[in-house]
């Protein structure tokens, strides 16, 4: 299963679950065949054990569809702006927070755990932001904070304005050291 992916809503997972349980019960509750002669060998039937595993299977692959059919409602390719993460740092900068806003309207605000840091100082890279936004110009503003330099508050801002076409937008956040200035360096990247 893909770890993006969101699950199916309560409600529609319920709905899902009443349907196959309403048809496993009239499957069960059809009236027998008719029976074999008491000397004829019993005729290979699945076990309900076999027919629960299988209708699991079923709902298993049908919420996996259900998933990509309502990311791709919700999400559509042509108003789809994602935001990424990434960082390049640790000597100038140990990251606590990330506040994400587009067009002055707060999309996003992530604390970090220390495990999750030290993901990203190995080279991963966080899906921070997935939304929908109109074609035409946005501004992106990020706000990160932690401890900088000599263990000292650290906040800072970059921004960077936009031009959202047709087709997904991808802008990555980056944070780096500067080592000539022993400062850290805060970016947004358009991925064009």
């Amino acid at each position: 299963m893909n770890p993006h992916r969101r699950p199916v809503s309560i409600a529609t997972r319920a709905g899902i679950l009443v349907w196959l349980w309403a048809a496993a019960g009239i499957a069960l509750a059809a009236p027998p065949a008719a029976q074999p002669a008491p000397d004829a060998p019993p005729a290979d039937f699945k076990t309900l054990d076999q027919e629960v595993q299988g209708v699991k299977k079923d709902v298993i692959e049908l919420n996996e569809d259900l998933f990509v059919l309502e990311e791709n409602l919700l999400f559509p390719a042509n108003t789809q702006v994602a935001v990424y993460l990434s960082m390049d740092v640790g000597t100038f900068f140990a990251l606590d927070s990330v506040t994400v806003k587009i067009d002055d309207k707060e999309v996003a605000n992530y604390l970090y755990t220390a495990r999750e840091v030290k993901a990203l100082l190995k080279g991963g890279v966080q899906r921070i932001y997935l939304g929908n936004q109109k074609v035409g110009k946005h501004e992106i503003v990020a706000f990160f904070i932690g401890k900088g330099p000599h263990g000292i508050d650290y906040r800072r801002g970059a921004a960077l304005t936009f031009d959202k076409g047709i087709g997904a937008k991808y802008l990555e956040l980056k944070i780096t050291d500067r080592v000539p200035k022993h400062q850290p360096e805060f970016v947004i990247k358009d991925w064009e």
